[in-house]
């Protein structure tokens, strides 16, 4: 029985992304997106709790978001976690940035006071050697092919959905 990565899909799995306020100790979510099986996107801008003051001006010259926009149109922590959990509820969601997102996402529950219903996952472990040696390659030529997107968390989310299935010769 093969227990590790397969290369059979029978459906994408759900992929997310956390843009954050800087990288380090005092660095907090502030726009999360997700892409669902069946392609459905979510994205949300995180409104900061009172004690997330860190702003890293390097950070938002990556992500081109605001902290004045994530103020003003965000969601609170509460809300965006609560959403997550009715939205991936019980299943395993993956990330290119394990580490990072895992610990942002526990910045997010933590002053929710909530517990994720889902589980984080390590995008590495669904790729067999060959597709991780691969998966930068394909990554920048998916990329090319859609042409400039903003770089939003759905829209970073929707690339990895769609180079995973480039990597296993399936369609989108």
């Amino acid at each position: 029985m093969h227990n590790g990565p397969c290369s059979d899909l029978d459906e994408p799995p759900t992929m997310l992304d956390v843009e954050a306020s800087g990288f380090g100790r005092n660095s907090y979510p502030i726009e999360i997106g997700f892409v669902l099986p069946d392609g459905h996107a979510f994205c949300t801008l995180i409104q900061p709790a009172p004690d997330w003051t860190h702003w890293d001006s390097a950070a938002e010259q990556v992500h081109h978001i605001a902290r004045a926009l994530i103020v003003q149109r965000g969601r609170p922590a509460l809300e965006v976690a609560r959403l997550l959990n009715e939205r991936l509820d019980g299943q395993v969601v993956y990330s290119d940035g394990w580490a990072n997102d895992y610990s942002w996402l526990g910045v997010l529950f933590d002053v929710a006071e909530l517990s994720p219903r889902f589980k984080l996952e390590n995008l590495r472990a669904l790729l067999l050697d060959d597709e991780a040696d691969r998966w930068h390659t394909v990554k920048q030529q998916v990329a090319l092919e859609r042409g400039p997107q903003r770089h939003r968390a759905s829209a970073d989310a929707r690339l990895l959905q769609l180079t995973l299935l480039r990597l296993r010769g399936r369609p989108p």
